[in-house]
């Protein structure tokens, strides 16, 4: 059988899980690998990016991993260098960092207002600099954000800088999409819902604020009208779609990945 991706490149910021387990970023490089791309995965932790490096190795797959800063315009231009250097080309640039600094516009400090935007928001910006000039001298890529459900729906006021940030991150693909489109490249956003990732368990703060992990994950189970969180291959199997030529006429989509949690009152 045919594979998807059979002799693409994909880079994938953010390719490492913070915690056990299967992460956004994790599973969208090992799922592009096992159709048949090429991967460099990147990740602020190398180690993060060589677990799943060797995970891809194993199956039989191609992967190099590298450790960058994603909101550090040297770094990600070093990134991009490098995966031109090893495969000769970038087909698709996945963009999946993403952390959260709560507190509502009053007691929220300044400092993590900035934090916050340039991890999830300049980040994009900058890979798709640096990516895009690559993707225009191939005449085709395809660059693919991960941006969250709580860009189109505010679930909680302490989640400010994330909410703010993954809304703009819906703009800047859209923008994208639209001046690239004519040039072969398509860029397209998916919003993931409520998903039960290592990320959720990693702002220790946040789960308190439910009363503790058990009661935590319960009522995120019950705020999805599936009765269920997704996983992070619910993500993956989307972005596999979207990076293939089988959605070569999908572009500047705001694909919600949330068992219809953005329809939900």
């Amino acid at each position: 059988m045919e594979k998807l991706l059979e002799g693409k490149v994909a880079l994938v910021m953010g390719a490492g899980s913070c915690g056990p387990g299967w992460g956004n970023g994790k599973a969208a490089a090992v799922a592009y690998a096992r159709e048949g791309a090429k991967i460099v995965a990147v990740d602020l932790d190398l180690e993060r990016a060589q677990e799943t490096e060797s995970i891809i190795l194993k199956e039989g797959g191609k992967c190099i991993s590298l450790a960058g800063d994603v909101s550090s315009e040297s770094d990600v231009k070093g990134i991009v260098d490098q995966a031109v250097n090893q495969w000769g080309r970038i087909d698709v640039l996945h963009n999946n960092v993403g952390i959260a600094k709560l507190g509502d516009p009053v007691a929220l400090e300044s400092a993590d207002w900035d934090i916050v935007m340039d991890v999830n928001l300049k980040s994009a910006y900058l890979a798709c600099k640096s990516v895009l000039p690559v993707m225009l001298k191939q005449g085709c890529g395809v660059i693919t954000n991960i941006s969250s459900v709580a860009s189109l729906r505010v679930l909680s006021g302490a989640m400010l800088t994330y909410n703010v940030s993954k809304a703009a991150l819906n703009n800047l693909t859209q923008t994208v999409a639209i001046g690239y489109a004519s040039r072969g490249i398509r860029a397209n956003a998916i919003l993931p819902g409520l998903m039960d990732t290592p990320m959720i368990y990693d702002v220790e703060e946040y789960v308190e604020m439910f009363g503790g992990k058990e009661k935590f994950v319960a009522s995120r189970h019950a705020m999805c009208p599936t009765g269920k969180m997704g996983d992070a291959w619910d993500v993956a199997n989307a972005a596999v779609f979207l990076a293939s030529d089988r959605a070569k006429y999908i572009n500047g989509v705001i694909l919600p990945v949330d068992g219809g949690l953005n329809l939900s009152k």
